[in-house]
Parts: structure tokens; C-alpha cells; sequence
């Protein structure tokens, strides 16, 4: 595996192709997520284990050839911020799997296109018009309709995903904008590394060994998982924009629907087929909106170019790990 940064191309259907295959690694991580917490094993362990699985494979593929400048990199405080965000939608998410369907985790941070939108205000210094601003609005109106705050059934542990999705936000745009100079191994190494060393102390503290065949194949299986997912989704971002991408990332709802009924029996209620499609609406209309705007870059930026955005800041869904 390379330790050589790859130059940025433009294969926008290669890129597709491939992060087709990321959604399906995202689904079988939190699958595995989910299978190990309902096994015993508590959720902070199992992150862990996501990262510790990771930051070893990709120490054992890198350090016997490059050595130490494996982990050379131009920008060390963005990497370090990029692997806290991931540790945040990882932790978070594996939190909320314990109590929620998979149908809803997902659903919920479907909203990832829609908070970096709000982001890009703060984050990268960008006007968002008042149309992407509405798209915004709907999209978390349709995220209320799925979970129902005011419903009987409203559960707590949404405010886990919810957070999820705010570091998934986060997380991605520092992923477009290290792509542009960093290595993809440099990048799994400092997310592996600094998501095993900040977790080992919760995970020592209440360590459960797992005590089934399947349970310890999830072990291992839900660092593997993540790590393949994101070293394809590295890859894919460096030949297509973020914004050609990101209408793709809500495939996987289709993998986690298939997953949360056929080996949870947790199929999705009717408040979800009402909910996810205003806000994968919502989402589209954004990446959309943001690739008319896109052709208008070419010009000099007057008054009227308030609703430009920023190509780094375009949204592509992520799920946890």
C-alpha cells in the first residue's frame, strides 16, 4: 500500500462505482456494532475495537516499508481534528444502535448534507441562500416526522444519533479538505491511532470477552468493516467531488433496512417511509442546487453570487463507525 499521496483526477464514474461498495462495508460495521452491543459487549469496548482493528491492519501493511514517515503529513492538527470527529460519530452511533433500529440511525444521519450545509457558514466562511437554507428546514422536519419527539415511542438514545450526525458533518468536510494533501494511509493511521488510544482506558475499565462464534467474528469484523469503507471512500474522493458523490450515500438505506429486518426483525414503520423521503429530498435538492451554483465559479464573483458554494464543503453520507 502507498504511502505516496495520489494526485486529485477527474473519473467521476470510477469514483461512483466504488463508493457504491463503501455504503455495504458502513452497513456490515454497524451491523456488527449493533450485534456485539446486544451481546454484552458495552459500546465504548466495541469502538475500540473498531479502532484498534484498524490503526493494527494498517500498521502491519505500512510500517515494515515506510517506517515512522508513514504518519508524515502537512497538516497534523486537521488530521487530529478529523480522527476526534470520527471518534465522535463512531462513539455516538454505537450508543445509539444499542437502542434504536438501524432503519432510524441511518435515516437520522441522512441529515449529514443538510448540517454541513449549515456548517459551511462557520467552517469554511460560506453564504448559504435562503433555498438551501429551506432545504435545511424541511430536511430536520422530516427527521422530527421519523423519530417523533412528541410520540409514546419516542426514545432518548436519538440525541446519540443526532450527535452522531453532527461529528459525521464535521468529519467530512476535514475529509475533503485533507484529501487534497494528505495520504490515505496517513489519514487511516491517525484515525485508528488516535480513536484506540482515547477509547483504551472506558474500554480496559469494563472489558467483556465475547463468548460466541458469531460475536467474535463481529469483534473483528466491525474494525475491518470500517476501515475498508473508509479507505474506499478516500480513494473515490479523489477522483470526483464530494458533490458528485453524495447523492449516492442514501443506498444505503437499502443495506440497512435489509440488515435491521432480516437479522434484527426490526423492520421499518410507516413513519419512515413518510420521514426518510423528505429528507433524501431534502439532500438532493441541496447537492442540486449546489451544482447549478458550481458552473457559476468560472465567472468573477459579484453581489448577486451570495448562495456560491464551496466544492469542499459539498456533503456525501457517511454511516459509523
Amino acid at each position: 500500500m502507498s504511502t505516496t499521496l495520489a494526485p486529485q483526477q477527474e473519473r467521476p464514474l470510477y469514483a461512483i462505482g466504488i463508493v457504491l461498495f463503501t455504503y455495504f462495508f458502513f452497513t456490515l460495521c454497524d451491523t456488527a456494532a449493533k450485534w456485539l452491543v446486544l451481546s454484552g459487549i458495552p459500546p465504548l469496548e466495541t469502538a475500540f475495537m473498531r479502532y484498534l482493528v484498524q490503526l493494527a491492519f494498517m500498521a502491519g501493511l505500512t510500517l515494515p516499508r515506510a517506517g515512522l514517515s508513514a504518519f508524515r503529513t502537512q497538516r497534523p492538527v486537521q488530521q487530529v481534528a478529523r480522527a476526534l470527529a470520527l471518534l465522535g460519530m463512531t462513539a455516538f452511533n454505537f450508543f445509539a444502535v444499542l437502542y434504536l433500529p438501524l432503519t432510524i440511525t441511518s435515516t437520522i444521519m441522512f441529515g449529514i448534507p443538510l448540517l454541513i450545509t449549515a456548517l459551511s457558514v462557520p467552517f469554511l466562511g460560506e453564504q448559504v441562500g435562503w433555498r438551501r437554507w429551506t432545504a435545511v428546514v424541511v430536511g430536520f422536519t422530516g427527521i422530527l416526522i421519523i423519530v417523533q419527539p412528541w410520540g409514546a415511542e419516542f426514545h432518548w438514545a436519538v440525541i446519540f444519533s443526532l450527535c452522531c450526525t453532527l461529528s459525521g458533518s464535521i468529519y467530512y468536510i476535514f475529509t475533503r479538505k485533507l484529501a487534497k494533501t494528505e495520504t490515505t494511509v496517513s489519514m487511516q493511521l491517525y484515525g485508528g491511532l488516535v480513536g484506540a488510544v482515547l477509547l483504551l482506558p472506558f474500554a480496559a475499565a469494563n472489558w467483556v470477552w465475547p463468548d460466541a462464534f458469531w460475536t467474535w467474528v463481529a469483534f473483528f469484523g466491525v474494525g475491518l468493516a470500517a476501515m475498508t469503507g473508509h479507505q474506499i471512500a478516500i480513494i473515490a474522493h479523489r477522483f470526483a467531488p464530494a458533490s458528485t458523490l453524495a447523492p449516492f450515500g442514501y443506498t444505503q438505506i437499502i443495506w440497512m433496512s435489509l440488515s435491521s429486518w432480516l437479522i434484527f426483525a426490526q423492520p421499518p414503520d410507516i413513519w419512515l417511509f413518510v420521514g426518510a423521503p423528505i429528507v433524501v429530498g431534502s439532500g438532493l435538492y441541496i447537492w442540486l442546487r449546489e451544482r447549478k451554483l458550481a458552473k457559476a465559479t468560472v465567472r468573477p464573483v459579484t453581489t448577486a453570487d451570495a448562495d456560491l458554494p464551496v466544492e469542499e464543503k459539498a456533503a456525501v453520507k457517511p454511516q459509523p463507525a
